[in-house]
């Protein structure tokens, strides 16, 4: 019987900046609590990096009071990328990484995540642990053990020759004209590096974060001036990012965006040709159905998780599998780091193109995304997926579709709502039958 957690939801804790637990309060007393679980392991450094919100420097210096107080050194990275701040974790040997950011959210949101020192999340019982602590009083060590904290100044370059080393020595982009989006967040000062120093003529947006607009109008979520800077400077093909570097899409020499699915097909296929051996890649249960397909027909399963990168990781692990990934773009290449990583991600589909010589536009043709239809039915009180008149409407379609199709009815964990998708070959079909499949839900919850 697990304890219910008030903090930690599936990725940290999350907020609006100034409300609790968004507070440098609570943060500092946050940092304590970290600083005091972990640090009974023998192991006494942990690093701390943010994303480019105004809120990181009130938030990066409550962590270091806290830490400190507890008595553990502190190495302050300033901005990076979230799988940056897990990579550097492992590697300057500490016993956790904090990163002070809210991903793809607007700039008055941020939040606090946690690497343990594999540069893997941390374990639900030494988050219940930290939760624990919370509840008491802060008591600092003893002056002479207080904690000291260091910058280190070659963060981002460290960074930058791991990134490059995911792919083999002799990758070149010479010739390659990339449109990149760093969002205005924790990428800014990296990925173009990552790519320019590659050979890649490099024509950067969003690197000039001021505290406010990361993610605003741009970034991963927002890829519309991608497109149209893409199709203006006749590149090759566009990469966007979220404002903490864990997220990708791509953008084709057309304009058209290639979302996480087509993604990882992209290096699923190239991953069998090079001869990796993996039998199943995982996906979640929003995953495209067109995936699926483009898989089993490259003789590959796709395994579905619960929607949430955490989940996709799980399953990776528990199965001994190396590819993942959500639509979203967060895309999970296990032969290669430890956690999702944007650049990472990007740096595998452009050593494809290279293998295979051919353009984005043609490696994604391997792939064609089935019509989806998603409607969200507001509900009354508790939701019962399980009723007779539900049930059986679900099964009437989902014979109807056969193999060509899917049908997905979710509670919302965040409102009153069910989420109705179904899927399948024919756009008008589908359409009708999420029509009829809400009808029905609708009738039978909103009492």
């Amino acid at each position: 019987n697990r304890m219910e957690k008030s903090y930690f939801g599936t990725d940290g804790i999350r907020g609006r900046v100034g409300e609790h637990p968004i507070t440098a309060e609570f943060v500092l007393k946050l940092g304590w609590a970290v600083g005091r679980v972990l640090q009974t392991k023998g192991f006494n450094k942990v690093v701390v990096g943010k994303d480019t919100r105004i809120s990181g420097y009130m938030f990066e210096s409550a962590l270091e009071a806290g830490l400190s107080a507890a008595g553990v050194n502190i190495a302050l990275l300033g901005p990076m990328p979230t799988p940056g701040i897990a990579y550097l974790t492992r590697t300057l040997h500490a016993c956790a990484g904090i990163v002070v950011s809210a991903s793809h959210n607007p700039y008055y949101d941020n939040g606090i995540k946690f690497f343990s020192r594999d540069g893997q999340k941390l374990p639900d019982v030494v988050e219940e642990r930290i939760e624990e602590l919370l509840a008491q009083p802060l008591e600092t060590v003893e002056p002479d053990t207080l904690g000291k904290a260091e910058r280190i100044v070659d963060a981002a370059g460290r960074y930058i020759e791991f990134c490059k080393s995911t792919v083999p020595t002799y990758t070149s982009l010479a010739g390659i004209k990339l449109v990149v989006d760093c969002a205005h967040g924790a990428t800014y000062h990296i990925a173009p590096s990552v790519f320019e120093e590659m050979g890649a003529t490099v024509i950067p947006l969003g690197i000039a974060p001021d505290g406010l607009n990361i993610n605003l109008d741009c970034g991963s979520t927002k890829p519309a001036a991608l497109c149209a800077t893409v199709k203006e400077q006749s590149a090759d093909l566009g990469i966007a990012f979220d404002g903490d570097g864990d997220r990708v899409i791509m953008v084709d020499h057309r304009g058209e965006v290639l979302d996480g699915d087509e993604l990882l097909f992209i290096i699923a296929r190239d991953r069998l040709r090079i001869g990796a051996r993996f039998n199943a890649v995982v996906g979640t249960l929003m995953t495209n159905l067109g995936l699926e397909v483009a898989l089993r027909a490259l003789g590959l399963e796709l395994r579905r998780a619960r929607v949430g990168d955490r989940y996709v990781m799980e399953c990776l692990l528990a199965e001994n599998l190396i590819l993942g990934g959500e639509s979203s773009g967060h895309i999970i290449c296990l032969d290669r780091t430890t956690t999702g990583d944007g650049i990472i991600s990007a740096l595998q589909v452009l050593s494809a193109m290279l293998r295979s010589g051919k353009s984005l536009h043609d490696l994604k043709a391997g792939m064609s995304k089935c019509p989806q239809t998603l409607i969200n039915v507001s509900v009354a009180g508790r939701v019962d997926l399980q009723r007779t008149s539900i049930q059986e409407a679900v099964q009437v379609v989902e014979r109807q579709l056969g193999d060509n199709g899917r049908v997905l009815l979710r509670a919302s964990g965040t409102e009153p709502m069910v989420r109705v998708m179904v899927e399948g070959m024919d756009a008008g079909t589908v359409e009708r039958h999420a029509r009829e499949l809400a009808g029905v839900v609708r009738d039978a919850l909103s009492v």
